[in-house]
């Protein structure tokens, strides 16, 4: 025994005082401390869950704004964000981050505060077989197009257009063309604790959108190319199945079975029904002119889409794929996204630079708002009540849609009395 272990051996109390003077000790900090506040869990965090894999899980409810519901409020306030970005989409992890896809030779995403507003980049130049996918030597770079966010709004995956780099193929194209030449692509998983890619899934050719199912353990991705949507199982990492459709997939929502899912073929003006168990595809009907994207009400009572080159908006049921309402929109509507509480519909117009919001129970049209260059991705941020646009010739819009309709006439006076009091104009010297 050395001399210390001795020492240390001689003021050793009995084990039961020691317990009673740990025992004293806590209640006298008690009652030094009456103020001390207990811990809390910050609104923001994602509730924990049995699993161990970050998937994250439907059952863990995001936190939901206590306003006032979303038809019957107003979007305001508007502020245009800059920087060194191509948005392509834009989607919320509903807990304060938003990912933007910069398309597609910008070659990164941006990553947004809410809240704050501030920003930060992330290159999507990867070694793929670090991250588990083999045949692309050395750096790779991709060219993000859509992201969806598992429930904890911990990761996202973002598919990758096309691959640049040795052994990626010929780059894919709308078109198509040379397609024997196009390799498979990607989806990259964006980690927000890590600000960092980590984990790489080979999925079809040009991939675009992608939808994670309510319990979490699938990703569906439409293989533009391929006439396909991926089905890819998360807790594996790998796709384990691709579902023939027509040309074009694009847009896709997953029902509350886990198994049934609808996607649109846009090129071909179809709609079809999934049976992601099975692999097989279902037409349901001819839809208009250029069906892309697909949203689902947050209590699945009703199915939205938007037909891209027939400027309409259609209200479908989603236990039978049947057309229940339908609406003009501005031209060229493309996104969309639904408000937390479901009662509003934000539609963006690409061809005519305007955002339209619409009742979702009536599909009256509530606004319709100037915004940037060429809006080609929305969403609804719930912790801050504000609709996010994605302008794809280089700016975001911002804007505040928790205004009262009085709020709303309040700024308008506002602004209208600033106006006619502002000096005349000096001939624009």
């Amino acid at each position: 025994m050395t001399d210390s272990s001795q020492h240390r051996g001689r003021f050793r109390l009995p084990a039961a005082l020691l317990g009673i003077l740990t025992v004293a000790a806590v209640i006298a900090l008690a009652i030094i401390q009456p103020w001390a506040p207990s811990p809390t869990k910050s609104p923001a965090a994602p509730a924990a869950t049995d699993s161990t894999d970050g998937l994250g899980s439907a059952a863990d409810p995001p936190p939901v704004m206590p306003d006032e519901p979303a038809a019957t409020t107003r979007m305001g306030e508007r502020e245009r964000l800059f920087g060194d970005i191509t948005p392509k989409s834009i989607t919320s992890n509903r807990r304060g981050t938003l990912l933007a896809s910069n398309m597609m030779y910008s070659h990164s995403i941006t990553v947004f505060d809410a809240e704050t507003r501030t920003s930060r980049d992330l290159s999507d130049s990867v070694d793929l077989t670090e991250l588990g996918v083999d045949g692309f030597p050395g750096i790779t770079k991709g060219a993000p197009v859509e992201s969806a966010w598992t429930a904890d709004g911990r990761y996202a995956y973002v598919s990758q257009y096309t691959l640049y780099g040795e052994g990626a193929g010929r780059a894919g194209n709308d078109k198509c063309l040379d397609r024997e030449q196009i390799r498979n692509s990607v989806l990259l998983r964006y980690d927000t604790e890590k600000h960092a890619w980590d984990q790489a899934i080979e999925v079809g050719r040009v991939p675009k959108y992608v939808e994670i199912s309510p319990d979490g353990r699938t990703a569906l991705v439409s293989n533009w190319c391929d006439s396909t949507i991926s089905v890819v199982d998360l807790e594996r990492g790998e796709e384990t199945a691709q579902i023939p459709v027509d040309a074009a997939p694009r847009g896709i929502v997953i029902l509350p079975d886990n198994r049934t899912a609808y996607a649109t073929a846009m090129y071909a003006d179809e709609l079809y029904r999934l049976d992601i168990e099975s692999g097989t595809s279902e037409f349901v009907m001819k839809t208009g002119r250029k069906p892309r994207h697909l949203t689902l009400s947050p209590d699945d009572s009703r199915m939205y889409l938007t037909l891209s080159g027939a400027d309409r908006l259609l209200a479908l049921d989603p236990a039978t794929g049947e057309v229940v309402d339908e609406t003009r929109t501005g031209r060229e509507p493309r996104s969309m996204t639904i408000s937390a509480d479901g009662t509003a519909l934000y539609v963006v117009n690409y061809y005519e630079n305007t955002v339209s919001k619409f009742d979702a129970a009536t599909l009256e049209e509530l606004q319709r708002e100037p915004v940037g260059t060429r809006p080609i991705g929305v969403a609804y941020e719930q912790t801050t009540g504000t609709v996010w646009v994605a302008n794809y010739a280089g700016s975001v819009d911002v804007f505040d849609d928790t205004l009262s309709a009085e709020e709303t006439e309040e700024t308008e006076e506002a602004d209208g009395d600033r106006a006619s009091d502002a000096p005349a104009s000096d001939g624009g010297r």
